[in-house]
């Protein structure tokens, strides 16, 4: 069985998919960049890695198995470890691992493997349909200045002949006309504004004073009151489809004592969801609304709890 295509298509909607015995592949998001050497845009995309640390079964790929290929979960493990079989027997007698859509997997000198990414596919679902593209250079014009192409022209001296000042002394008279026309006009101005602004505030007083009084005469009776009418006021409910996984255990039993266990180490919030149409009851850290908020959780709970935990997007 060809698992690597299974692999593929998990990583469009998971940052983690762990092949039991093996190795996992990880989805990290890279946004979009420019080559400025090449002028090459190149859009967001999703980096492919590989960690051969973690090798616990999680159940994400054998039960997407199990659903595709229409077989159980049993018979999907056992599927996976066939093939995982067949590969590290590749890798230890010297020969690279291909996968397609994925890269190439060697050991090295020190008998590490190494993982070199080859993916012609963009995981990456938001950047569908996006494409690499190469843009011209812009070329810009170079301002040349005048004394790059040619000398100064010498300066020339203009002469200006002295004219006759001539006396014009009516202007004088009308120059005074004019401010003292305007210093009037003013004055009247700021003196009509200020007798508006009195009597615009004696209305208001006089109002006040006759609403004053209207209150205090004013007295009310009611004959016959209504009875109480209770309201019921509908909470509203805060949806949360995102949750960090901890596991999925087919025993009810085994699902309860590891959320105990995850409640003594402080998650207050871990819960065991209901039996999936798989077969398992999978454990969560807990629930979010913000799928930011839960990514930067679970990236916390992966180093310094758990590698293996994983998101889980659905709505409860």
């Amino acid at each position: 069985m060809m698992i690597e295509k299974y692999i593929s298509a998990l990583l469009y909607r998971y940052q983690c998919v762990t092949v039991p015995g093996f190795g996992a592949f990880l989805a990290e998001t890279s946004p979009a960049r420019l080559d400025s050497t090449t002028h090459t845009f190149y859009p967001p995309k999703k980096l492919i890695s590989f960690n051969a640390n973690l090798k616990n079964n999680d159940g994400l790929l054998a039960n997407h198995i199990a659903l595709q290929e229409n077989i159980s979960y049993d018979e999907a493990v056992a599927a996976v470890q066939k093939q995982t079989t067949q590969w590290l027997y590749m890798l230890e007698s010297g020969q690279p691992l291909l996968l397609k859509n994925l890269g190439h997997i060697a050991r090295n000198a020190e008998g590490s493997l190494v993982f070199t990414p080859d993916t012609p596919v963009n995981y990456l679902t938001d950047a569908f349909g996006l494409s690499t593209f190469t843009s011209p250079a812009v070329k810009r014009e170079e301002y040349i200045g005048v004394n790059d192409t040619e000398e100064a022209e010498e300066e020339v001296p203009v002469l200006v002949a002295a004219q006759r000042r001539r006396s014009y002394p009516y202007l004088k008279y009308a120059a005074l006309f004019a401010v003292a026309l305007t210093a009037g006009g003013a004055g009247y101005k700021t003196w009509h504004e200020q007798q508006v602004a009195k009597e615009t505030l004696l209305v208001q007083q006089q109002v006040q004073e006759e609403v004053q009084q209207r209150i205090q005469q004013a007295t009310f009776f009611i004959e016959n009151p209504l009875p109480a009418v209770q309201l019921t006021v509908k909470e509203e409910v805060t949806v949360m489809p995102y949750h960090i996984v901890a596991g999925a255990y087919r025993s009810e039993a085994n699902a309860a004592t590891a959320v105990a266990q995850l409640k003594d180490k402080g998650y207050t919030k871990a819960r065991a969801l209901g039996i999936n149409k798989f077969g398992l009851y999978p454990v969560i850290y807990g629930s979010y609304s913000d799928a930011a908020e839960a990514q930067n959780d679970m990236n916390a709970i992966r180093r310094g709890e758990n590698s293996e935990a994983w998101l889980l997007i659905k709505e409860l």
